[in-house]
């Protein structure tokens, strides 16, 4: 096993501490923009990448379905943080759109509606294709919308039950949804509480990033809202599973685990969008539940990702998905990164260390892109620079950090 990877129930003493001093070689650590200014800066990224919107299928030109569900998270964030209701429209028409062509958001057609309305919904398919549009997006944003529109948060967790390995499952070695023997431990733990990458019978691939998105994070969420135990009982079941599973020697969380015959991803998988959706999730769990033990484990992970040389040089600046020629997957990975940290920051008052670390960080990654990979206001999906003409991929990649930006720094 691995030595971070510990148990919630050992005593605290054996968590390692992690400094959250803020490194004196990463470039720009602060900045000193008023409130109006990073409001203004953050939705001039926004209008930029506007004018690629198909309102005929809820897509930006240039990226794919997941990628754009990520420019509406950034759009809903931006009214959620600035206090308005400026995107209001698109991202309720555009989810609106997307759940009309596609049964609860799924673009292959994996699962059934569950009625009508405007869902939150997330499911999994091909790992080249990633995920739906909406798995990615900001529940505090579009929470901030749900007034004007039906966002049923507990349709998609119903469903996505259908590929969590329950305790049951792991002890028998079956699930229910799948035509092959599972394995109901690896490497010494069990599998409950990891989440297939895609419902259809014959997949085995586990991921963190499905894990952490449905169970710590939607779970968590619901049993904030709700009071409702299945949802906390469920939560703490997966965010267990990545703990004792999916993280390694550095702290960083891992890729895949197969639930056939334990096989991992290539040790070189380190994505930074693992370790964010964990990050997000833990941060209300530990809300949720009042254990200290998640907000330890949370402080650690974070500590450690924030200073990875995994994806970021000396300099601090995220290096992670530059690819200024053609869009990738990993162009994305870097933006849900950093909104997972700003989660962690809005629920961290009580650490003040780690709320300077956070904003830090993001200003390292908002100063670059506004000095070093700017045109206008346009950004390059490489943060190191140098500037380049305007590219759909580039643009969603910075908008999370322009969005945060409002949030992490005084006004």
């Amino acid at each position: 096993m691995f030595p971070f990877a510990i148990s919630l129930f050992l005593t605290p003493s054996l968590v390692f501490a992690q400094d959250l001093g803020v490194p004196l070689t990463w470039r720009e650590f602060s900045n000193s923009r008023l409130l109006a200014e990073r409001i203004s800066i953050a939705e001039d990224a926004i209008n930029t990448i506007l004018p690629q919107l198909d309102t005929s299928n809820a897509q930006f030109n240039g990226i794919g379905y997941w990628q754009s569900g990520n420019v509406f998270s950034a759009m809903a964030n931006f009214d959620h943080l600035a206090g308005t209701t400026t995107y209001e429209t698109q991202v309720i028409n555009g989810l609106n759109t997307a759940f009309s062509l596609y049964s609860n958001f799924d673009q292959y057609g994996s699962l059934k509606p569950a009625g009508g309305g405007l869902q939150l919904h997330t499911t999994v398919t091909e790992h080249t294709e990633m995920k739906t549009c909406c798995q990615w997006q900001s529940l505090p944003g579009l929470m901030f919308h749900s007034s004007k529109s039906d966002i049923s948060s507990g349709t998609a967790w119903s469903q996505l039950a259908l590929s969590v390995i329950s305790t049951a499952d792991a002890s028998s070695g079956t699930q229910p949804n799948k035509d092959f023997p599972i394995a109901g431990t690896c490497f010494g733990e069990s599998m409950a509480g990891g989440v297939f990458w895609r419902p259809t019978v014959d997949d085995t691939g586990i991921n963190s990033i499905t894990t952490g998105f449905y169970q710590p994070r939607l779970s968590a969420f619901l049993a904030e809202t709700t009071g409702d135990t299945t949802y906390t009982n469920a939560a703490i079941l997966s965010a267990e599973w990545i703990q004792n599973l999916q993280i390694n020697a550095d702290g960083i969380v891992l890729d895949t685990v197969d639930g056939a015959d334990c096989t991992r991803s290539p040790a070189t998988w380190l994505f930074t969008y693992n370790s964010g959706k964990y990050l997000e999730g833990l941060s209300v769990l530990k809300d949720v539940t009042g254990n200290s033990a998640w907000t330890t484990l949370m402080t650690d992970i974070a500590a450690v990702a924030i200073k990875s040389s995994a994806w970021e040089g000396s300099n601090g600046i995220i290096t992670e998905g530059a690819s200024p020629t053609a869009n990738n997957d990993g162009v994305g990975f870097k933006a849900i990164f950093i909104r997972g940290l700003d989660e962690v920051s809005v629920r961290s008052s009580d650490n003040s260390a780690l709320q300077i670390l956070i904003h830090s960080y993001n200003d390292v990654q908002y100063n670059a892109l506004l000095e070093l990979a700017d045109n206008g206001t346009s950004y390059s999906s490489s943060w190191t620079g140098p500037p380049q003409e305007f590219t759909t991929w580039g643009q969603l990649a910075a908008l999370d950090v322009m969005v945060t930006a409002i949030n992490t720094n005084s006004p």
